[in-house]
């Protein structure tokens, strides 16, 4: 005996399933959200506390001294030399590039006017020093 089915009974499928796509695009964003705060934070440092503006520039690169004395730009460990050869390159190509310095609160001093001193030769004229917020007292 022949099997008959009907061809006719069949339908295309001509909608696409948004729900996984959904899904995912979701645990994306909560991943995102999630990871963003630490991607910025990437080098512990103890900043000290004080009163400032908060900051958002468009194009920026961090400088980070540890308690350590070890220099991090962009989460990158790095040498004077280096840096400083880095700092001249981009002072020269991008002027208006702003560089955010963090600097633990338990360095030398002499070590943070080391940096702002190279910061200074390679001619950036944009620069800022990271502080924590200030606790403002309870009430």
């Amino acid at each position: 005996m022949a099997r008959h089915t009907s061809l006719t009974s069949l339908k295309q499928i001509s909608e696409i399933n948004l729900t996984p796509l959904m899904d995912l695009t979701f645990i994306l964003l909560i991943t995102f959200i999630i990871t963003f705060p630490l991607i910025e934070q990437g080098i512990p440092v103890n900043l000290p506390r004080g009163k400032a503006s908060p900051l958002d520039p468009d194009q920026s690169r961090s400088i980070s001294l540890n308690l350590e004395g070890q220099i991090f730009l962009d989460d990158v460990m790095i040498t004077k030399e280096a840096l400083a050869s880095e700092m001249t390159l981009m002072g020269q190509s991008d002027p208006e590039t702003t560089v955010l310095v963090r600097a633990d609160e338990g360095i030398r001093y002499g070590q943070l006017v080391e940096i702002m001193q190279i910061l200074h030769d390679a001619k950036i004229a944009r620069l800022a020093l990271v502080t924590q917020q200030e606790e403002k007292p309870a009430k």
